[in-house]
């Protein structure tokens, strides 16, 4: 019986019926590389063999009573994985419109959070995608984010995949017998201990935090620098509805550290992926002659992990908000802009850093946090209040080596993410084998033409790499 962190629960509170804070990976597999046949019901037998390798595949959440303290991860005693494996199949011709709905539909709906929140859709039937050979298929999975966050993610990547073609599944575990789940007398009397423990150690979080507060605060005072609050309303600061959109662009991970090197001393790969974020918000805005004179923000989070959590299960993430400088046409003048912004926000939460925000969280009483949520998202804080960024661009870095299922080789992976009242547009962006795929979630009243926001993607792209490859021309005959 492991319990929750304060973050961890914050997605269990923050969800709503239009809002649903689950993580959907998307991996498409090329069943030519397994030696026989690889019908669905043996992608199925292989997954259930693998479940011992994520405990949280076989628990649920146990709530305290009037959310006292934070649920509790258990076993689940009437665990059936038959039921969480579900398989389907795309109409002909089985193009990428076609897969992008799918996944969409099946990202729009909530998960059950009286069994272990989590499921599969091995969908079949991929025949008519460019660069997908025929008869490839797809495994949709869907996690709740109190589960895991990305980075923690890689834990599940790893133990459903091998590095070899030739990989047999391990067998099922037979020992494996769950617990029975505490009482709630016994969750009441951990909850007294809590309410005593958890006020000193918010305490002390708060403490450790001062001295950075204060030297923000007095950096700001003295060199009056503007606070980041000139955030414009958009289209995408709205209510969001259940229904759900996505669609992706991939781009070559090789060129993208290219434009990197070449433009931007110092830059990195994710200044280049919010440089494309960027220049595709400025061009669809244009097209919706929705462009505001003022710069789009983007909510960023940040892997707080540190070598003693770094395997650690859940969520250990910080945020940090980085204008995309849509205002600025010329897209090698954006990249450099975002850089430095990047830079900047990087060094202004130094002093609070992402880690101790983190750590704040952990720690605030579960009642508050559960009220607070419950607040926020019953009122639509979340769109009525002027808005603190206008989407959320989150990059995963994956594994960049071959991954097989059962010897399917992995010909791409995919992360579509949860959006919010108030910032209704996510990127995701994952990186495998040596191919980053952004990836747009949204849903069908804020963005309805997702296959046209994923063409500004690729069109912001081919505009940065035109422009480096120009200013490499220009250095090499200087």
């Amino acid at each position: 019986m492991k319990q929750l962190s304060g973050q961890d629960a914050s997605f269990i509170y923050m969800e709503t019926q239009r809002a649903h804070l689950h993580l959907t990976s998307v991996n498409i597999y090329d069943r030519s590389t397994v030696d026989g046949e690889m019908r669905s019901a043996d992608i199925r037998q292989y997954i259930k063999s693998r479940l011992h390798t994520w405990p949280a595949f076989r628990q649920k959440l146990d709530f305290v009573p009037l959310n006292l303290d934070y649920p509790y991860w258990v076993d689940d005693e009437q665990f059936d994985p038959d039921s969480h494996i579900q398989q389907l199949a795309l109409p002909k011709p089985g193009d990428w419109y076609q897969f992008c709905d799918t996944v969409a539909r099946i990202h729009s709906e909530p998960l059950d959070l009286s069994r272990p929140p989590w499921d599969m859709h091995i969908v079949e039937g991929l025949d008519s995608i460019d660069g997908i050979p025929g008869d490839a298929f797809a495994i949709v999975a869907r996690y709740h984010h109190s589960a895991m966050d990305g980075a923690s993610g890689s834990a599940v990547l790893y133990g459903l995949h091998s590095a070899s073609p030739a990989h047999d599944a391990d067998p099922q575990e037979e020992t494996w017998e769950p617990q029975p789940g505490p009482t709630w007398l016994r969750l009441l009397n951990r909850t007294a201990l809590n309410s005593v423990r958890v006020p000193l150690q918010f305490t002390r979080a708060v403490a450790g935090t001062i001295p950075g507060i204060s030297r923000t605060v007095l950096r700001n005072l003295l060199e009056d620098i503007e606070p980041p609050d000139k955030v414009p309303q958009t289209r995408f600061n709205a209510a969001v509805s259940p229904n759900r959109v996505c669609d992706a662009a991939p781009f070559p991970l090789k060129q993208l550290a290219g434009i990197r090197k070449a433009v931007v001393s110092g830059a990195t790969v994710n200044d280049v992926i919010l440089a494309i974020c960027g220049g595709a918000l400025r061009e669809y805005l244009i097209t919706k002659d929705e462009l505001p004179d003022e710069s789009l923000v983007a909510v960023v989070p940040i892997n707080t992990r540190t070598a003693d959590d770094a395997e650690a299960s859940g969520n250990v993430i910080g945020t940090m908000f980085v204008p995309l400088f849509t205002d600025i046409e010329d897209p090698l003048t954006r990249l450099r802009a975002i850089h430095e912004a990047a830079v900047n926000a990087k060094e202004a939460t130094d002093p609070i850093s992402p880690r101790q925000m983190t750590d704040l969280t952990q720690h605030v009483p579960a009642a508050t946090e559960s009220v607070a949520a419950r607040l926020i998202t019953g009122l639509g804080i979340g769109y009525r209040m002027k808005p603190l960024a206008n989407c959320t661009v989150s990059n995963v870095p994956g594994p960049q080596q071959t991954l097989y299922l059962n010897g399917a080789r992995m010909l791409r992976m995919m992360g579509v993410g949860p959006v919010l009242d108030g910032v209704g547009l996510m990127f995701t962006a994952l990186s495998y084998n040596g191919e980053l795929v952004l990836t747009i979630s949204s849903c069908r009243e804020i963005t309805p033409d997702p296959e046209v926001m994923a063409g500004c993607l690729r069109s912001a792209y081919a505009q940065l790499r035109k422009a480096s490859s120009i200013r490499k021309k220009r250095r090499a005959s200087s």
